[in-house]
């Protein structure tokens, strides 16, 4: 699990109190590389991950011109990121929707096109630090998990209601979990005498279930069982698959896109989209390539960039990410 934001505090009013100690993930990097096309008078940049606000504070802050957008699936996050951007008054347009929603939400303001876009994924630290979100496995929770408690099925009904092999699925394909079966099969037996309800006796269980070898390596037993509930709850890959596509096409000619990944499962699709954007789509053994097969995209970072050893010391929750940038280069051309 990671955060996108750091921070001590778990109470509102320590919470807010502490924002100005927040340090959002590869932050300067990630102005840096959007720079070049948020300079302009009037550029509209969307922060598709709201979360506390970190990463938009810093935009607007950055580009006294730019309008942002920020988008937010959590209702408490834009409550309270509402505050931390209020004094930047109209200049901040806050929004609850889900970041494949990005087409819609654009259309309902009026904006045409952007030039810059931030994703940073994953679930955000103030979900982490709320004990009763049920995200961290390293503290009792209700298993709710959902980044919108509003809408959807929580952890829980995942856990008590899939059939086994769907459960199976889940923790291989989102978790990476060799030993998915083993836990499965555990949780089915424990489930026919008792739903699950919280967090702690998940987590016991996987320990219990798992051989002594598997213990051993790769940190907290249960943390890619957690992740992949979480990414199942939020439906967070899917969601994924069609937001990036539709962000580049929301892009204007020199417009630019970064995205912060912390599972391979993430920046592997994200490189997929931006690779195949700056790639020629022309039939091979063509002496020229007409415009219509020109790549769209330029990459601006080579592969992934990684956060450096000061920013995850300063942020244990930076160790993960993989930060990958892109600019429009072209219009499509049917």
């Amino acid at each position: 699990m990671q955060g996108r934001e750091a921070h001590s505090n778990k109470g509102g009013a320590e919470r807010r109190e502490g924002e100005a100690r927040h340090v959002p993930v590869m932050l300067q990097r990630c102005l840096d590389l959007l720079a070049p096309a948020l300079e302009q008078p009037g550029a509209v940049v969307v922060d598709c991950t709201l979360g506390l606000g970190g990463h938009s504070e810093a935009l607007l802050t950055r580009f006294p011109e730019a309008r942002l957008v920020a988008l937010d699936r959590d209702k408490e996050a834009l409550r309270l990121s509402g505050e931390r951007l209020a004094p930047f008054g109209d200049r901040a347009e806050l929004v609850h929707a889900v970041y494949d929603e990005l087409p819609a939400v654009l259309a309902r303001l009026g904006i045409a096109r952007v030039q810059g876009v931030l994703f940073d994924l994953g679930v955000s630290s103030m979900q982490l630090d709320e004990a009763d979100r049920g995200f961290a496995y390293a503290q009792d929770a209700p298993l709710d998990m959902r980044m919108d408690q509003s809408a959807g099925v929580s952890a829980a009904e995942v856990l008590n209601t899939y059939p086994p092999g769907e459960l199976v699925r889940i923790l291989r394909a989102y978790g990476e979990e060799k030993q998915a079966k083993r836990i499965v099969s555990a949780i089915v037996r424990e489930r026919d005498e008792q739903p699950f309800t919280n967090s702690a006796r998940l987590v016991d269980l996987i320990r219990s279930a798992l051989p002594q070898a598997a213990k051993r390596t790769g940190g907290n037993p249960a943390k890619r069982t957690f992740q992949a509930l979480r990414i199942e709850v939020n439906g967070e890959l899917a969601v994924l698959e069609r937001a990036v596509p539709a962000a580049v096409k929301a892009l204007d000619v020199g417009g630019r896109i970064a995205v912060l990944s912390y599972h391979s499962l993430e920046d592997r699709l994200v490189k997929q989209v931006l690779a195949a954007g700056a790639a020629t789509t022309a039939p091979p053994g063509l002496p020229v390539v007409p415009e219509r097969y020109q790549p769209r995209l330029k990459l601006l970072t080579r592969g992934a960039e990684l956060p450096t050893e000061e920013e995850i010391a300063e942020n244990r929750r930076a160790a993960p990410a993989r930060l990958r940038g892109a600019e429009r280069i072209r219009e499509d051309v049917e």
